[in-house]
């Protein structure tokens, strides 16, 4: 008689490496935030997988609710209190009617305000780091041994362990995929709080992410994105079976490594800091072809007085021929940037030098923030705070300025020949969405076949936030590697 369990057709419990069987349990997870959020939320589905957990839309009939948070937002830490007044009422729901759900929240807030939340709301069973998730199995089971009334599980030391020595290996959801190289940031920018809640820069040998990116490739994807807080101050060890096998990989180099995996064809990196473009990274730029032509690099303001208050380590001139440098190697190049308004100090002056780098740089887009304390920073005690209706006017003055930028490099677009990966179905039947190199969402009407390919089509028209074209006439015989 074997021992493994024989289940009907609609039996809803989950193989297990023994042969045994656990019930299906239905996950929701709630991200906020930057793509590293993105990532650490799919890794949280990763780890949990074993316990029978799999993905779920909504939290109404959720098993366990994750929110994964973030710090940058404004009123970060009251956002998430308000979802947790939400989903509060569907825990009660499940516990009269007999069942359980597990509320854990997760990253950034979570860091900085791990016994703030549990006091706060008490019916929050897990607290936890960005830096400690790969620990969820661990705080599910003592979580689930708590007495009624006891304390929520709060794990927000950093460990001495990294956490990716002990998360499964990542699972393809498609044609494209962000892999984690980088974590952590050493640069303490007053204004933020990445150094506190994310720990000290951090990167991940050379090897095991080559790794984890020819797995990912086996399993269909094509186009990887690597992530970091500040990707580019990547210092990797080199492998074992590198000719530098006792120092270190920057980014530049390791991009240059995963270029030669057969079959990926398209390599982006995420969030870049400016004092860490070396001339490596730079001239990948025009070395590998599978480096796109679009780059998100912060400036965060456009005034050198501001910038030395942000304690950015650069100023407006050396940012300036960074772009010049990258433009010679890359003369296809775009870019995009993040801008702060509103900083402690900022006069309008200062606020009119930003709009100018704006237009002598032509970035194509930018996330836009006004200025919102953060507790602990240095920032949040500088004097000269800007009044809350002049960041609101900066504000607008400078998304109305990025929409203009934006919509005409769209437009600029049309007519051209842009090869896209085709990521999936569109919106409209018989229509598939992909990316161009510079990252803009693209509408074509296509066979579903073409899912995951690389296709040359012929930019027709733009609307507000996406372009839209046709296949090329030889595309349906052509795929680029």
């Amino acid at each position: 008689m074997s021992d493994q369990t024989t289940l009907s057709p609609n039996d809803s419990r989950e193989p297990q490496g023994d042969g045994t069987r656990i019930a299906a349990k239905k996950l929701f997870i709630k991200t906020y935030g930057c793509q590293m959020n993105v990532y650490d939320s799919a890794r949280m589905t990763d780890v949990l997988a074993p316990l029978g957990y799999r993905p779920t839309e909504t939290p109404d009939d959720a098993d366990m609710v994750i929110l994964n948070t973030c710090h940058i937002r404004e009123k970060a830490s009251e956002k998430v209190f308000s979802d947790l007044g939400r989903i509060r009422p569907l825990k009660t729901e499940r516990l009269a009617a007999g069942k359980t759900m597990v509320i854990a929240v997760a990253g950034c807030v979570a860091q900085a305000e791990g016994a703030a939340i549990i006091a706060r709301a008490p019916f929050v069973d897990i607290v936890l780091g960005p830096q400690t998730y790969h620990r969820l199995p661990e705080l599910v089971a003592r979580a689930s041994r708590a007495t009624p009334g006891s304390r929520g599980v709060l794990d927000t030391e950093f460990p001495a362990e990294p956490k990716f020595d002990y998360l499964p290996a990542p699972r393809a959801q498609g044609p494209t995929a962000f892999l984690s190289v980088q974590e952590g940031c050493d640069k303490f920018c007053t204004f933020c709080v990445v150094p506190y809640t994310r720990g000290a820069e951090y990167s991940r040998p050379a090897a095991d992410v080559l790794r984890e990116a020819r797995g990912l490739i086996d399993g269909g994807v094509r186009e990887i994105t690597l992530l970091g807080q500040n990707v580019n101050a990547y210092h990797g060890d080199a492998p074992m079976d590198s000719c530098a096998s006792k120092g270190t990989w920057g980014l530049g180099r390791l991009v240059r490594a995963l270029a030669e995996i057969p079959d990926l064809a398209r390599i982006r990196y995420t969030t870049s800091h400016p004092r860490d473009m070396d001339e490596e990274l730079m001239a990948a730029h025009r070395d590998v072809p599978q480096l796109m032509p679009y780059l998100h690099l912060p400036v965060q303001s456009g005034s050198d007085r501001i910038l030395a208050a942000m304690n950015r380590g650069h100023d407006r001139d050396h940012y300036r021929r960074i772009i010049d440098t990258l433009r010679t190697y890359q003369p296809d190049l775009v870019l995009s940037s993040d801008f702060i308004v509103g900083f402690p100090g900022e006069r309008d002056a200062d606020f009119k030098a930003t709009l100018a780098l704006i237009e002598d740089i032509g970035f194509i887009q930018a996330y836009t923030f006004k200025y919102s304390a953060r507790p602990g920073t240095p920032a949040a005690a500088m004097a000269d705070q800007v009044p809350e209706h002049t960041k609101e006017e900066r504000l607008a003055a400078m998304m109305s300025l990025m929409m203009t930028k934006t919509r005409a490099f769209n437009a600029s677009c049309v007519g051209r020949t842009m090869d896209v990966l085709f990521t999936g179905p569109g919106r409209h039947a018989g229509q598939l969405v992909g990316r161009s190199p510079y990252l803009q969402p693209v509408n074509v009407f296509a066979d579903a076949g073409q899912i995951g390919k690389v296709v040359p089509v012929v930019i027709t028209r733009t609307d507000s936030n996406s372009l839209h074209a046709d296949l090329r006439a030889d595309s349906s015989r052509t795929e680029i590697s």
